[in-house]
Order: C-alpha cells, then sequence, then structure tokens
C-alpha cells in the first residue's frame, strides 16, 4: 500500500484541521496508507523518502533547515509534493529552497475575499479533464513563480483593487518536476467550505493529489 504524510497546522485563518480531514478521507478512500502529523519534525524522519506523497498544510510556519532538506532531499529522490493556498506555497518564507521545489511562493490577494474567475488551460491533462472555467469566490491569489511550470488554470486579474496588476494571467493551478519527484499545486481553497461550494477545486485538487504520489 502507497503512503502518504499530512503535515498540518500553521496559521488556524487557513483551516489546517478542516482541510486535514479531507485530505485524509480522499487518501484513504484512494488507497494510501495516512501518516497524519502537527509538526515540521516530521520532515526530518529518513523514513519518508519511502513515501509515495507528502502533503504540507503549514501556512506562515517555519520549518529548520534540516527538516527542509530532508524533506527536499525526499522529493528530489521521486516523493510526490502536493498541496493547496498558502498551506503549501506560502509554509515557509524564509526555506528558498523549499519555495524553488514547490514553483511558486504567495506574496498578495488584493481585495480580499472577491469573486474571480478560473480559467481552464489545459483541458486534456488528465487532473482537469471533464472540468471547464468556473467563478470562485476566495483570495485571488498573486504569486510568484517559476517560468517552468506546467500551469493547467489561471486567473486575470482586473483593476478593482490593485490597478497595476489589471489584466495579469496569474497560474492558479500547476504541476512539476523536482528531481524525480513530481510536484502538484492548486492556490484555490482559503477555507474549508469553498471546497463544498465548489465541487470543481476539490476535484482538482484530489486528482492532483493522485498524479504527484509515486
Amino acid at each position: 500500500m502507497r503512503k502518504a504524510m499530512v503535515v498540518y497546522g500553521g496559521w488556524h485563518g487557513h483551516e489546517p484541521e478542516k482541510f486535514a480531514a479531507f485530505y485524509k478521507r480522499w487518501l484513504v478512500e484512494d488507497g494510501f496508507d495516512v501518516r497524519m502529523e502537527t509538526s515540521t519534525a516530521a520532515f526530518a524522519d529518513p523514513e519518508i523518502a519511502g513515501y509515495s506523497l507528502i502533503v504540507p498544510l503549514m501556512t506562515m510556519s517555519r520549518i529548520e533547515k534540516p527538516e527542509a532538506a530532508n524533506l527536499c532531499a525526499a522529493v528530489r529522490g521521486g516523493v510526490g509534493l502536493a498541496g493547496h493556498h498558502g498551506g503549501m506555497c506560502d509554509a515557509f518564507r524564509d526555506a528558498v529552497e523549499y519555495q524553488f521545489m514547490c514553483g511558486g511562493q504567495w506574496v498578495a490577494h488584493p481585495g480580499g475575499i472577491i469573486d474571480y474567475r478560473v480559467d481552464v488551460t489545459k483541458p486534456d491533462d488528465p487532473v482537469m479533464q471533464g472540468v471547464a472555467g468556473f467563478a470562485y469566490r476566495s483570495e485571488q491569489y498573486f504569486m510568484h513563480v517559476d517560468p517552468g511550470i506546467e500551469v493547467l488554470a489561471t486567473t486575470t486579474f482586473v483593476a478593482d483593487h490593485a490597478p497595476w496588476t489589471k489584466g495579469i494571467v496569474m497560474p492558479v493551478v500547476w504541476k512539476k518536476r523536482y528531481g524525480a519527484g513530481r510536484v502538484f499545486y492548486s492556490s484555490l481553497g482559503h477555507n474549508a467550505h469553498e471546497y463544498d461550494d465548489v465541487p470543481q477545486a476539490a476535484t482538482i485538487l484530489r486528482r492532483g493529489l493522485n498524479w504527484a504520489a509515486r
């Protein structure tokens, strides 16, 4: 049986316990043995090199250098990495190797919770098949991104909240490689109810977990 680890905590505004419950249920239903942890110390465990998937859910947390080094080495060796929103791509602001692995870092969400649109750019990708563009209400993430990511969905900024961003097309969902490991990310999901309100967001993330997993 494939083994996955979900490490959750960090800023409570992103409801890590609720999202961790989503992850655990999906992964168990999809045939994983799931390990749940609440400390970044779990990333330093040498055993994670043999796992199929690691899910970080640690918004605005700190990671020690040996923990980050072991995590990055595991993914370079073939372990999958997947996650969403600030739980993954605003987890460790001072860990640049971690950000290099993820493919992007949050820097702003102009206007806070707003209405915006998600546009599917690769409808034939297995993660996106059958998912059309959709309206979404949440934080519209403005991110600094790796130009090498494979973008699966985007959003376009308007002038309402930060006029200088008008017309900028920003990746929302992507995948990439980091060494031998697969990395998947979706910026959707500030609050857990969004996955019930907009099932496409949940479908994309669940498929992304399975794509990333070794």
